[in-house]
């Protein structure tokens, strides 16, 4: 007897999960307009991460606007790299080398000009840490599959 034939087989109901507050999705609003502008502090600031927080501002709009969640998707310098990771948690070679060189510059001016160097190795190490997390990220397929 098959599932359908057992007249005490229940299909699996889908649950539409519920829209979120309106309050809840302000807030959320905000909080990716916010990480949007830490963004691009990022991009000219030594030591400020870009990255984490454009990922940030995806996770954010699509939770509270689909119109700005899809601009993300189609920016000429984020969308790739959101797409990337929306569909498979995938990092491109090139973004790999991009925050090595930077987290690079940031430890150098980080060695050099921390008034402690435990300070220095803390900031140092975290860096390491990530890029060792981010380097064993897959990468995503070539564009001819």
């Amino acid at each position: 007897m098959t599932p359908d034939e057992d007249p005490h087989h229940n299909p699996p109901t889908v649950v539409e999960p519920r829209p979120l507050p309106l309050v809840v999705r302000w807030l959320l609003l905000v909080f990716a307009a916010l990480c949007l502008v830490l963004a691009a502090i990022g991009v000219v600031a030594p030591g400020m991460p870009t990255t984490v927080f454009v990922l940030m501002a995806a996770w954010a709009a699509a939770r509270s606007s689909p119109r700005l969640h899809r601009w993300l998707l189609n920016h000429r310098l984020f969308g790739p790299l959101l797409r990337n990771w929306e569909n498979g948690r995938t990092v491109s070679r090139r973004a790999k080398w991009s925050a090595t060189a930077a987290m690079a510059f940031c430890a150098v001016v980080i060695a050099f000009t921390a008034h402690k160097p435990w300070l220095a190795g803390v900031g140092i190490g975290s860096m390491a840490v990530v890029l060792a997390w981010l380097w064993r990220r897959p990468e995503p397929p070539p564009h001819g599959c």
